[in-house]
Formats: C-alpha cells, structure tokens, sequence
C-alpha cells in the first residue's frame, strides 16, 4: 500500500491510523509508487485548491491504472478522508479509476472495502459517526527524524461556523478516552519522541465521560463576551485535565496543542494557568480570529466581537508574558467590504502575530454560508485583500521576531537545514524556525568534551537576526529541557 497525504496536521494522524489497521491485516508499506497493490490518498475539503490538488493527483494515477491494466497488475486506487465524505457521488462516477472510497470515520473498514475492491467492485463507506474516536488504535508514526508527533485527542466539530466545511466531513465533537491517550503519550516518550502536539478541531472543548465517577461535572464557561450556537454539555473531564496529565509523563518532552477556539479560554482559566506553570507545556498558543471585523464575525457565526477578542489577547498576554500567538484569517468572505477588510489589516497590526495561517475565501456546499449567504467579493478583490493580510502579517511578524535578537532561546533540534548541510535548524518554544552553525559545542551538564548537537537534543541558540519567519543565531551550549527550566 502506498500512502498520500494532503492538508491539514488530522490528515497526516489518519493517515497513522489508517496504517496501523492496514499493518495489522497483513499489508505492507511501500514509498515507491510503482510497487503498490494499493493507492490511498488522504483528502482534504476545506479549501477548493485542496480538492483541485486531488482532481490533478487522479488524472496523473488514470495513465498509471491503465498501463496495470495492459500488464494484467490490478492496481486499487482509494480516496480516504474529507473528500470523500463530500464528494463520495462525484467521485465513484466521474472517476471511474477510483475503487474505494471511505469517510473519516470508516477507516476500520478499509480491509473490507479493499477485499470488495478485489473484486472488481467499488465499495464505499462514508458514514459519520457519534463515538469513533480509534482510541484503541495507536497510529503508527510516519513523520521524519521521529522527533515530534501529532496525538488525536478528538474527533468532529460542534461549532457550525458558517463557512466551514468540518462538521459535514468529520461530524459530531466525540473525545477520545484520557486513558487511550496517555498510553499512547507513554508510548511515544518511550520512542524518544521530543515533542507531541495535542490534535483536534477544538481542542479545548474537550470532554472524556468514559468514567462514570466524572459525568456530573458542571457544565464548562465561556470566555467573557463569547456566545456558542449549541448549549454546552456538562459531564467529563476537561482539557485542563488531560493537559495536566500529559505534561506531567515526561519532563523532557515538550506539548503543544491545536486547534483551540477562542471562546474556550474562560477568565480564570486554568488551561493558561498550566501552560504559565509547566516548564514542559510550550507557551504558544493559537488563536484563530478569521476577520477583525464584529460584523463579518457575526456573519461568520465565531460567537464573538472584535473587541472580545482583543480582551482574550490581552488576557492571554497578561497570563503568559513572551507568548508566542498565531491565528487564522479567510480573506474576502461573503459581504466582506473594504472597511471590513481594513479593520482585519488593523487587528493584524495590533495583535502582532508570530505565525499566520491567510487564505481567500472559497465557498464550500453543505456549509450555512452556501445556503445563506452570497458568495459576492470578486476573486480579484479576495486576492488584492489576501496579498494585502499577508504583507501585514509578514511585517509585524518580522518587528515580534525582531525583538528577539539578542536573547537566548532554547530550541529543538531537528536536524540539518534545508538551504545548508553546515547548518542545523530546529524551533524555539513559541514554535518559530531557528537556524543556527552545526558546530562543536559545550554540554550544560559540565563535562569537558564538546559534542555536537543532533536531532532531538535541545540547545541555547543567541538569537543574532530575525525574519518574519525565521530566526538566526549561534550556539551556545546543549542542555535539557529541565535544567533549561532551572535556569
């Protein structure tokens, strides 16, 4: 079986998922497409380019199938993921090629699908599910060097924001068990992984009731000024809890976690309480804001104003100084003007984001948006709009950076640059690249001998110059995450 991922940091965990079940009914991995029995293509559907990325991808596979065909090989092409929850109709009959389709909630039946496939049949399984969250499957990790990994801590989305396509690709919020994830935590610290992002749609309503000791539990409060359009549930223990436990299995690795959602992080929050206190929880957080505009937020259904939203930053800030802050914006939604446009410009220049994730619009079917509203900002304008967001970002992304020449940051190695094999390059705690010499070093520990940093140690890099994106610098010294924390 060959394996291609696309989007978002989910896909690459399902695809481990999907792995770990195909690699326990007797498959075998290959990266050389011309070896495989099998082609499965984890999709992506929130954006359109996503989806065209695909389209292109089978055309290309079409003349492969064929030559397979002549040579009597069968080849079994399948499309895994968000598109085919979307598009599983378009997909068996436009491209006839494609033998296998299965939803995010299907991998389980993959060997089935495959077997029906064998065949000469194409076999489908896109049903959502309100409890599958593959708990009891530990995903095989498939990312380089080993040295990070994504844990999947929840399933689906709840929050019915107007453009997004999530909650009809992925369903209902369902929270893997605490215990599962632990595990799963314990098992990667024994790998030697360095580094473990937390990994949902929205993290931090996260709500394990798989122990009955806890499904009394008072309902969670919203952050000030923040609205939901569906009743929060009570019962269950919460994200602060599982964060907790995490940071606590192994001093030496750190924690991240994506994708929060703003309304989540109440006044006396103790989730920013744990990221300030524990030295191992990274002090990064993001805060997607979509618009700086209250009317287009309305429109997008975020459940919050402008000013709401800076209160949280400012907030945010307050609890953890030095945070590192990223967010997401979508540029040109629906009755998008260009006042609206220009506050988004003006909150970009007051927040002052380290890291920024900036795409135009692209209507999605199925979404409130595609029912409601009108699709109406011309393409030109969403591109002047985007390039304009970016510029911005990029400008004070450079100013934050730049307040970091001079000081010391400690970073994670993760291995050679890609513009150097003289330099190494790895991330600070607030998740921005650093390039640094590959040279000999001291040990903090005290012993004499210089060594040189490798993939998965942590170093004290002096930062030296800065970029909107990068950092640059030289090494100091090699030391470990704890004493780094002493210090």
């Amino acid at each position: 079986v060959y394996l291609e991922t696309y989007g978002c940091q989910m896909n690459v965990n399902d695809t481990e998922i999907a792995w770990a079940i195909l690699q326990k009914n007797g498959y075998a991995r290959t990266k050389d497409l011309g070896e495989a029995d099998v082609i499965l293509l984890v999709t992506c559907s929130v954006r359109e380019k996503a989806e065209q990325a695909i389209w292109n991808r089978l055309r290309h596979l079409k003349a492969l199938k064929a030559r397979r065909q002549q040579a009597r090989l069968p080849l079994r092409i399948g499309i895994l993921g968000c598109m085919a929850e979307r598009l599983k109709e378009e997909i068996l009959h436009k491209e006839k090629l494609v033998d296998i389709v299965a939803g995010p909630d299907a991998y389980r039946d993959l060997p089935r699908l495959l077997a029906v496939a064998e065949s000469g049949q194409q076999a489908a399984n896109v049903l959502l599910s309100l409890d599958e969250t593959y708990a009891d499957i530990l995903p095989v990790q498939t990312s380089t060097g080993g040295m990070t990994a994504f844990v999947s801590i929840m399933r689906g989305c709840d929050n019915m924001c107007s453009y997004c396509i999530v909650p009809f690709t992925r369903g209902r919020e369902r929270s893997r068990p605490i215990a599962s994830i632990l595990q799963e935590v314990r098992m990667l610290s024994d790998q030697g992984v360095k580094e473990v992002t937390l990994l949902g749609q929205n993290v931090n309503s996260f709500r394990d009731t798989s122990e009955v000791q806890f499904q009394s539990a008072a309902a969670p409060v919203l952050s000030r000024g923040f609205s939901t359009v569906y009743k929060a549930k009570p019962g269950g223990l919460r994200f602060a809890h599982l964060l907790d436990q995490v940071s606590r299995i192994d001093p030496e690795m750190r924690i991240r976690f994506t994708s929060p959602h703003p309304k989540d992080f109440p006044d006396e929050a103790s989730v920013l309480q744990l990221i300030q206190e524990r030295h191992n929880i990274c002090k990064q957080l993001h805060l997607p804001a979509q618009s700086g505009s209250t009317r287009v937020l309305e429109a997008m259904r975020r459940g919050y104003t402008r000013e709401a939203y800076l209160e949280l930053v400012h907030h945010v800030r307050e609890c953890i100084p030095g945070v590192s802050l990223s967010s997401d914006f979508i540029a040109g939604f629906c009755g998008e003007t260009e006042e609206d446009h220009q506050q988004t410009v003006s909150l970009l220049r007051e927040v002052r984001y380290n890291i920024g994730f900036l795409f135009a619009y692209s209507m999605r079917q199925k979404t409130r948006a595609y029912h409601r509203l009108q699709d109406d900002v011309p393409a030109d304008i969403k591109k002047r709009r985007l390039e304009e967001l970016i510029t911005v970002f990029r400008e004070e992304a450079a100013r934050a950076n730049e307040a970091m020449v001079g000081q010391s940051q400690l970073v994670l190695v993760e291995g050679p640059s890609k513009r150097s094999v003289s330099e190494l390059c790895g991330r600070n705690d607030g998740n921005i690249k650093v390039i640094f010499p590959d040279a000999e070093i001291e040990d903090a520990a005290g012993c004499k001998a210089l060594v040189r940093a490798q993939p998965g140690d942590y170093v004290v890099v002096k930062v030296t110059s800065a970029s909107s994106q990068t950092l640059r610098g030289v090494l100091l010294c090699r030391t470990t995450l704890s004493r780094s924390a002493a210090c």
